[in-house]
C-alpha cells in the first residue's frame, strides 16, 4: 500500500476511472447522476477527478444509482 492518503492511491485512481466509465456507459452526465444521488454535480466531478474519496456507504449508493454491482468495482480495483 503506497502512501497514507487513499484519495491519491493507485487503487483509488482505478476506482474513479471505473466509476466514470460506468457513468458514461449508462448514458449519465455528471448532472444527471448527481440528481439521482441528491448531491451537487460538483460532487461527481470531485470524485472522478480524485479530489474527494467516497466512504463505503457513498460508494454503494453511487453504484446503486448507476445500477452496477459494487462488488464488480471492488474486483476491478483489487485485480490490478
Amino acid at each position: 500500500m503506497k502512501g497514507t492518503k487513499s484519495v491519491i492511491s493507485d487503487e483509488n485512481k482505478r476506482l474513479c476511472v471505473w466509476l466514470k466509465r460506468q457513468r458514461q456507459d449508462k448514458g449519465h452526465t455528471m448532472r444527471s447522476l448527481s440528481e439521482l444521488l441528491g448531491t451537487p454535480h460538483s460532487f461527481i466531478g470531485k470524485v472522478e477527478n480524485q479530489e474527494r474519496r467516497l466512504d463505503v456507504v457513498e460508494f454503494v449508493r453511487y453504484c446503486q444509482a448507476l445500477e452496477v454491482d459494487p462488488a464488480e468495482g471492488l474486483r476491478h480495483v483489487l485485480s490490478n
